[in-house]
């Protein structure tokens, strides 16, 4: 064979593939957007002053093996129940005990299956547990966990497709997230690659059966967490890296502040722990590949068309859980290189409990042992 021919050939077995890249990457219906330029041109991440790494060997597993996928934690202080929903559809119950006395107490419990997928968590003045559900919106369980209601599944005559994060306050009005109107919770990482904002923040008033979509044009709206005084709420954008301050109250009443930007990682729920901090759960730490993967929208087009053709390894790593105080300062920071898919965490007393998507268990830190 000539030298021409063989240049030829191996031309063609070179272009051929790459036509072919070309003509399906141009034929694909994915089309993602560029994200804010504010997002991309930012400074090095926030810290806090004290981080805390290397503790995963000295902590406990708290129901291994039977919390699957445990995404979010409400805690009931007069029975020291810990209820958090997981991956199989079932909200869970676990007594955990705080010491070697009362180990045998210590329980996990089928408490009420919604048949979707729970995600957040939290307690109504009456004691019965709303529940933001993935799959079938806003849902209300009874106090004995024996019924199941759905509240709404709608705002404004748009569907929920991935009902989110969730607090409630003191009047009983309920404030929520769904993330996203366009994707549901499992294909949730489509949402994030198209990169347009597709999540809202909205409140229901039971009362009065009154629904009022309080934010739009949101990028993944995750966690919810009413302030102490319940004068204002603090809501997170995972795409972001951000959490924003809805004032409830007040001159501001109905505007929307930055509360904390530029975080450590990817955003999930946000908890209060009624000692001055909010918890917020980091999925994965930002990288050099994700700041990549955020600013080039082709970047995520061709991770979209891999991930239909081939497995892509886990790219995620130290997760953690940050405490920030009201004032939207970081305070501290527990991530290990380990954990990824942290939704977030909950501090009880000189506990914190982490969940992890990843896990079919909670993480329990001593935090008097770090000290």
């Amino acid at each position: 064979m000539s030298n021409s021919k063989t240049t030829t050939l191996l031309l063609l077995v070179v272009a051929a593939p790459v036509a072919v890249a070309v003509i399906l990457y141009r034929l694909a219906e994915f089309d993602p957007a560029p994200l804010p330029e504010h997002v991309l041109s930012r400074s090095p991440p926030i810290l806090p002053p004290k981080l805390y790494s290397g503790f995963l060997e000295s902590t406990e597993r708290v129901g291994e093996g039977i919390l699957v996928g445990p995404e979010d934690l409400a805690y009931d202080a007069e029975t020291g129940f810990i209820y958090t929903g997981c991956s199989d559809g079932w909200i869970k119950r676990i007594y955990v005990a705080d010491t070697a006395d009362d180990k045998e107490k210590a329980k996990v419990e089928n408490w009420a299956f919604t048949g979707g997928r729970p995600l957040g968590l939290a307690f109504g003045p009456d004691k019965q547990l709303i529940v933001a559900d993935a799959y079938k919106g806003l849902l209300r369980v009874s106090r004995e966990g024996t019924t199941v209601e759905l509240l709404i599944d709608e705002a404004e005559g748009l569907k929920f497709k991935l009902t989110d994060g969730v607090d409630v306050g003191r009047d009983g009005v309920i404030y929520f997230t769904d993330a996203s109107y366009k994707y549901s919770f499992d294909v949730h990482m489509v949402d994030i690659l198209e990169g347009r904002p597709y999540g809202r923040l909205i409140s229901f008033d039971p009362s009065i059966n009154k629904t009022q979509v309080l934010a739009r044009h949101l990028y993944f709206a995750n966690g919810v967490a009413l302030s102490p005084n319940q004068d204002f709420l603090i809501f997170c954008e995972t795409v972001l890296r951000k959490c924003s301050k809805y004032h409830i109250q007040g001159e501001r009443r109905g505007s929307i502040e930055t509360f904390i930007d530029n975080l450590y990682g990817f955003p999930d729920n946000i908890r209060y722990d009624g000692e001055g901090c909010f918890w917020i759960g980091i999925a994965s730490r930002k990288t050099v590949f994700w700041d990549a993967l955020m600013r080039y929208p082709i970047m995520r087009k061709t991770m979209w068309m891999l991930e239909k053709m081939v497995r892509l390894p886990n790219m995620q790593s130290h997760g953690g859980v940050m405490a920030v105080n009201l004032e939207g300062e970081a305070i501290e920071l527990y991530s290990e290189p380990g954990m990824f898919m942290v939704t977030g965490g909950i501090k009880i007393g000189n506990q914190l409990y982490i969940e992890n998507l990843a896990n079919n268990y909670i993480t329990r830190v001593n935090l008097n042992q770090l000290v």
